[in-house]
């Protein structure tokens, strides 16, 4: 598969060029503000039905989370939870407000009933000095957005393009199947550079390795691809279909599928999948309103699960083996996803019989779009287009009901005239 760099479809614009983004901003310096920059957040807030809630977004590190809406964008820390900062406007609100980590640099698109932003421009925003330096135009509207520190990503409908986030230059441009949900995932260790995104082909996932200069084809289901995402490091991926029963991991490197668990028996849309920072639990939200963890039996082997150093170069040289050394990579089923002991009836029994199920669950309300990370030590953290965010812990030994901790609606607005 060759990866065409000639960008028919799309114009650049820079004022100065782009400098590296400072560390400074948003979740890190909640007081920090520049000429005209956010106003500072209240304690207290007054409800209003005057801002519309248009987007939710995790940073990469699943720290912070950026909500557009009608009139602007906000920004969030998850833990403790507070509203760090946002930036109200007259003149309209933002589909996709994606963040770079916990610095000043933000992806906007614009959105909504009455935004003066096109849908079809990305606009890379620096908060520190209160401008646009730098302007993505298409003839599509623009699907999702993603950043890494040394790329921009571009999701159209059936195109992704890539580009270089020092001077705005195209890299690569790649086709896909049909995308309306903007499908894309990027890893962030700096000693990977990798992307997944749909194939060609129904079911298809694309992965391309852009430090190897190499190309996989993942064949991950029969029906089209509703949701994956990948480790950090981008050698596992995790995927669903429309279907939303089944949700598969696979090593990137040679497309091996590694493990297979079960969401359920009927059909359901998957809102979001998430991998804890240590690969030993996948979450899973739909709308059935429920949360779905389940025990992950891959392991990074040779690592320490609550360090991170070299852990990227040695998963990765393991994997890159894994085909034949399949017994090493995935542990024994100890007992935490359930599963039917009856195999020699295999050829009797339904096939969700012999399926991991889910470790622990937590209910919401249904058909509520909600999404779902990993926060600290046997946490997850949900954010909900209500307007909601929930803070719940599971029990690593027994599963079971999730424990609600916190609980916020953050969707206010203060009441200062403007």
């Amino acid at each position: 598969m060759t990866v065409s760099s000639s960008p028919m479809s799309s114009t650049v614009s820079t004022s100065r060029g782009i400098l590296p983004p400072a560390r400074l901003g948003a979740c890190e310096s909640p007081n920090a503000r520049a000429s005209g920059s956010f106003s500072h957040s209240e304690t207290e807030f007054n409800d209003s039905d005057e801002t519309e809630l248009l987007s939710v977004s995790w940073n990469q590190d699943y720290g912070c989370f950026a909500a557009g809406t009608s009139r602007g964008f906000r920004i969030y820390n998850c833990d403790p939870f507070k509203e760090t900062f946002r930036r109200d406007l007259k003149s309209g609100g933002f589909i996709i407000v994606e963040m770079l980590f916990r610095c000043n640099i933000l992806a906007l698109v614009g959105g909504g009933a009455n935004s003066q932003y096109p849908p079809n421009k990305v606009m890379i925003w620096d908060d520190h000095q209160s401008r646009c330096i730098g302007e993505f135009s298409f003839r599509s509207e623009v699907r999702a957005v993603k950043l890494r520190r040394d790329q921009i990503v571009v999701v159209l409908e059936h195109k992704i393009y890539v580009y270089n986030f020092m001077d705005l230059k195209l890299l690569h441009q790649i086709e896909t199947l049909a995308n309306p949900r903007g499908l894309c995932c990027l890893s962030h260790h700096s000693n990977t550079s990798v992307l997944a995104c749909p194939g060609l082909q129904r079911g298809h996932v694309r992965i391309e390795h852009f430090g190897l200069n190499m190309t996989k084809l993942i064949n991950a289901h029969d029906s089209h691809i509703a949701c994956f995402t990948l480790t950090m490091d981008g050698l596992l991926l995790a995927t669903a279909s429309t279907k939303g029963t089944l949700i598969r991991i696979f090593n990137t490197m040679d497309g091996t599928r590694l493990q297979e668990v079960r969401r359920g028996v009927d059909r359901a849309e998957i809102y979001s999948i998430a991998l804890s920072p240590n690969v030993q639990w996948l979450a899973v939200s739909s709308d059935k309103g429920t949360v779905h963890i389940f025990t992950l039996r891959v392991r990074v082997v040779g690592e320490d699960s609550s360090t991170h150093s070299n852990a990227a170069q040695g998963s990765a040289l393991f994997y890159q083996n894994s085909s034949t050394s399949l017994d090493a990579l995935i542990s024994p089923n100890t007992g935490a996803n359930p599963a039917s002991s009856l195999s020699f009836m295999k050829g009797v029994l339904p096939k969700y019989f012999s399926s991991e199920w889910s470790f622990a669950r937590f209910h919401l309300p249904e058909d509520t779009h909600f999404t779902a990370a990993f926060g600290s030590q046997n946490t997850v953290i949900i954010v909900g287009m209500d307007g909601s965010f929930y803070r719940c812990s599971f029990d690593p030994v027994n599963g079971g009901e999730m424990l609600q901790q916190e609980y916020v609606r953050f969707l206010k607005t203060d009441s200062r005239p403007r």
